[in-house]
């Protein structure tokens, strides 16, 4: 069933925005750090993947185009390891890639199970609100 949002552009703007902080984040020297918590850099990759997964696969609710951005956040995730290896101020991990990949995978299942539907309702409730 397709779902037409009424903030759309909206919606897609905090979706490319979020898409970028990704890029950003993993590209600069010093990203912030929460120190204290075992592999919580995994988790944050885990997170970060399963968001932009989540957000974009509820903009786009058709089966094939949510299989395009899983495919290409886990792509986007891989060149973004690589870059990182040859930039020479971060590392390069194989556990980032796998974090990012099982974030998409669980941004995409929660998309089609759990949260199906959910910014369609958000976007719903918030177009009927007077300005």
């Amino acid at each position: 069933m397709k779902k037409n949002l009424r903030l759309r552009p909206l919606w897609l703007l905090c979706g490319w925005a979020m898409l970028a902080m990704a890029v950003w984040l993993s590209l600069i020297a010093a990203p912030p750090q929460i120190v204290g918590i075992p592999y919580i850099d995994k988790v944050k990759h885990l997170l970060a993947y399963a968001v932009l997964m989540g957000w974009f696969g509820q903009i786009y609710t058709t089966r094939g185009t949510q299989r395009g951005w899983l495919i290409g956040l886990v792509v986007m995730g891989i060149m973004l390891e690589f870059l990182q290896g040859w930039g020479g101020a971060r590392f390069f991990e194989y556990a980032d890639m796998l974090a990012n990949t099982l974030g998409a995978l669980l941004g995409y299942w929660l998309t089609r199970n759990v949260l199906a539907g959910t910014l369609a309702r958000v976007d719903l409730r918030l177009a009927r609100r007077p300005h």
